[in-house]
């Protein structure tokens, strides 16, 4: 009988096998109730929109946030939800060189279709944690009250009365009643604290006057949940999470905080990106509009 030699063992892979990924939990149901199919109601809402003070035609919204939060690109995501295209009114950078793009303060308007809306967004220079760096603190104040014009380019020192630029007795249309916060998801654990004493000072001033403000969150596409499908975003405890530190950094409670989608690398708008940023746009109008009405009566 012929002897059958036994094979050697394998030798075991030694190697570190790669840990397996980690599951962004996911919630057994939504941490907040959100109606994904009425993006058709909330458009209307938005159309038939007018300023509850006759002597105001536009209600004036003021967008700040840090550089490279998406404050431009969620101007024009609000217009390509209206538009049901891309659009490009205000000009986004694409590159990552660290400084804003917006060094000007400037409005825009919001169309449907060859209709302009009655609320304005007013974009401003980036945030910076440098004092002498980004819009300062007072500008974003005084444009929120009205002394502002547009067209002001933002320097190292703050607006003085003595500029061509400053309105030393603003019209109520003149102000803004609504300051909105763009924060983007992947940077807020990262925030520096003195960007967000600078947030809190413009936070104070402000609320003296009763100026409303939200935060909107933006790049909630990082997180792969939402990413593969954007109606688990009230699903996502790492939003979540997320939204609940932008509420204890800033100070604004949590049902005046947002998470969105803006349009990016698109070339077609999206219902489901829309009706996130129209829901946004309908509390900031509102919550404007509240302002314009307590104003108006004292």
């Amino acid at each position: 009988m012929g002897s059958s030699e036994s094979k050697p063992a394998e030798p075991e892979d030694l190697a570190p096998k790669p840990a397996a990924p980690v599951q962004e939990q996911e919630l057994d149901k939504p941490w907040r109730s959100f109606k994904w199919d009425n993006i058709s109601e909330l458009k209307r809402s938005l159309e038939k929109f007018t300023p509850s003070d006759p002597n105001v035609k536009d209600i004036k919204i003021l967008v700040a946030g840090q550089i490279g939060a998406g404050k431009s690109s969620f101007i024009n995501s609000i217009n390509n939800a209206f538009q049901g295209r891309i659009t490009s009114a205000a000009l986004v950078n694409s590159s990552s060189c660290g400084k804003s793009f917006t060094t000007k303060l400037k409005g825009y308007r919001i169309r449907t279709g060859k209709v302009t809306l009655p609320f304005v967004f007013r974009d401003i220079m980036g945030l910076e944690p440098d004092v002498l760096a980004g819009s300062q603190t007072e500008d974003i104040i005084n444009a929120l009250f009205g002394h502002v014009k547009d067209g002001y380019e933002f320097k190292k020192n703050p607006l003085t009365h003595e500029d061509q630029h400053y309105t030393s007795d603003p019209s109520l249309s003149d102000q803004a009643f609504c300051l909105v916060y763009v924060i983007a998801a992947d940077t807020v654990k990262m925030t520096d604290d003195k960007l967000i004493d600078k947030l809190k000072v413009i936070r104070q001033r402000i609320s003296e006057r009763g100026i409303p403000q939200v935060i909107v969150m933006t790049k909630v596409d990082e997180c792969t949940l939402v990413k593969n499908d954007p109606r688990k975003i009230y699903y996502s405890k790492k939003i979540k999470e997320k939204m609940q530190m932008c509420s204890d950094k800033v100070g604004v409670p949590m049902n005046n905080i947002f998470p969105v989608k803006n349009y990016h690398d698109e070339i077609e708008t999206e219902d489901d990106i829309d009706v996130l940023i129209l829901k946004a746009l309908e509390q900031i109008v509102n919550l404007a509009d509240d302002r314009l009405i307590e104003n108006s009566d004292n």
